[in-house]
């Protein structure tokens, strides 16, 4: 009897997991013919640029000077197989591939898409930028400048993959972004004094590449150990829906399928950031979470997280590219020390705001100032009151429940409801993201004041990549922050 019984248990078993495992392949060929309404694959989603760097080429080209010398060669290949092929026409006037296009970085004298050094007259101090997925070195530019006039050397590392066309983050790999690393990091150090201390700078992706160095270096002897992290929107969680973005590659070597690579396809008018956005790049962003997630936990095991670098984050609370919850959960729940401090950038919370948000994300705050004996120092930027758009520095030493209200002197602009993902370090007065106003040279459109009106489905762009915030209000409050703590 209890073996009939334990064999009809497995029949149904087997049963429910082929019904399971048939709805699951139903849903991913049918998300595979989904993809084929995209919009036409252009040259710099599937060009390859044979210039770019590869962890393999670490060996080969393990000085910076090397590293910018194979960069030089990679634009001028750009240059070759894209730009010089692509319509120049008044129509295509604002793709960043116009060879006489506004938004052609190529053409103008100061290159952000490009690895730079900022080299302070007196060096007081190192520091390695690195910037978000999909991103530039255009994105922490002002943070280097800021670094720069305080007297720190600053390299804003081109991460590979990256300035050029979309494609390069179809193809890159964590190693090969670890890889460039090293080698700024080596460069860095030698620049100065040996004895001056040194601090990676991380963005959304880069911030994450920060936290995995810093990881990397506490348990590899021969890496050196930064001596600050300051981070943006650290990417240590994102959506569980990365873990299935490799799933493409079932499909999506056959020709009809090729689109199926890609979660959107975008004009690209962005000369700094790309619009369009490859699988790859988000799977390799959850490859690099998991990663860190496996060795804080290592490290705790061996009591040894007291190590890691005083780390300084900004984190909207608000965020749609990565989860607040994990920054706090992952990351600063986990840190050992009180050396740390996290700064989140609430909602604006003046009533009238307040009443047409779906959610106000009031009961995450509330746990947060309810722990006691926190082990980091917690600032939050929040309104005054609730009829005012002005807001404070709400904050919290660790280990304290002593609670510090500071002025900053600060509002929130008409308007804006939240920061965003995209917006926090850039300055209001970034003359291709901020809130000015006029389309201002070298740049063909200001793409932090745009408000398109009109009839809808008419925009190759869409309205919800248009609307979200590109400047941060509270910039100032960065400016000040980040030299309090700079490396000297």
């Amino acid at each position: 009897m209890a073996s009939t019984l334990s064999r009809k248990v497995l029949g149904l078993l087997k049963r429910l997991f082929y019904i399971l495992t048939g709805f699951i392949a139903a849903v991913f060929i049918v998300w595979a013919f989904m993809s084929r309404s995209l919009p036409d694959l252009e040259l710099w989603h599937t060009i390859n640029l044979e210039n770019e760097f590869k962890a393999a080429d670490a060996a080969g080209t393990g000085t910076f000077e090397s590293y910018q010398a194979l960069e030089k060669r990679l634009f001028e290949e750009l240059d070759r197989k894209v730009v010089s092929q692509t319509d120049a026409s008044p129509a295509n006037h604002l793709n960043r591939y116009n060879p006489e296009g506004a938004n052609n970085a190529l053409r103008l004298p100061d290159h952000w898409n490009r690895s730079y050094e900022l080299v302070p007259a007196q060096i007081r101090g190192r520091a390695l930028l690195l910037h978000g997925l999909s991103d530039s070195p255009y994105s922490l530019r002002e943070v280097a400048r800021i670094l720069s006039r305080d007297g720190v050397y600053v390299l804003g590392l081109r991460l590979p993959g990256h300035g050029t066309i979309p494609a390069g983050i179809n193809t890159a790999q964590v190693e090969d972004w670890a890889a460039a690393i090293n080698i700024g990091v080596r460069h860095i150090l030698t620049q100065g004094e040996p004895s001056q201390p040194f601090a990676i700078v991380g963005y959304s992706n880069g911030a994450a590449l920060a936290i995995k160095y810093a990881l990397d270096a506490l348990e590899e002897d021969t890496l050196p150990l930064p001596d600050r992290l300051i981070l943006f929107s650290p990417a240590v969680g994102v959506t569980p829906l990365a873990a299935m973005a490799d799933w493409h590659k079932y499909l999506s070597f056959i020709p009809f399928f090729e689109k199926f690579q890609w979660s959107n396809i975008r004009l690209e008018y962005d000369p700094y950031k790309y619009t369009s956005f490859p699988k790859n790049a988000g799977q390799q962003t959850y490859n690099l979470t998991m990663d860190i997630r496996k060795q804080m936990n290592r490290l705790k095991k061996a009591n040894r997280l007291s190590e890691f670098p005083p780390t300084l984050a900004f984190q909207s609370v608000v965020d749609s590219t990565v989860s607040t919850h994990a920054v706090v959960r992952r990351l600063y729940e986990q840190l050992q020390g009180q050396q740390h401090e996290l700064v989140l950038f609430d909602i604006n919370r003046h009533a009238l705001t307040r009443s047409v948000l779906k959610t106000d994300f009031q009961a995450f705050m509330d746990q947060l100032w309810k722990k006691p004996n926190q082990p980091y120092r917690l600032t939050m930027i929040t309104n005054v009151g609730e009829n005012t758009s002005e807001v404070l520095a709400r904050t919290r030493d660790a280990g304290s429940s002593e609670i510090r209200l500071t002025a900053l002197g600060l509002g929130w602009p008409e308007g804006v409801y939240s920061l965003s993902h995209l917006a926090l370090p850039f300055s209001p007065d970034d003359p291709l993201y901020g809130n000015k106003g006029t389309p201002r040279p070298p740049h063909g459109v200001n793409l932090g004041t745009l408000e398109p009106r009109g009839e809808t489905n008419m925009l190759q762009i869409p309205l919800s990549a248009l609307m979200r915030l590109r400047y941060n209000p509270f910039f100032p409050y960065i400016e000040k922050r980040i030299i309090e703590v700079a490396p000297q």
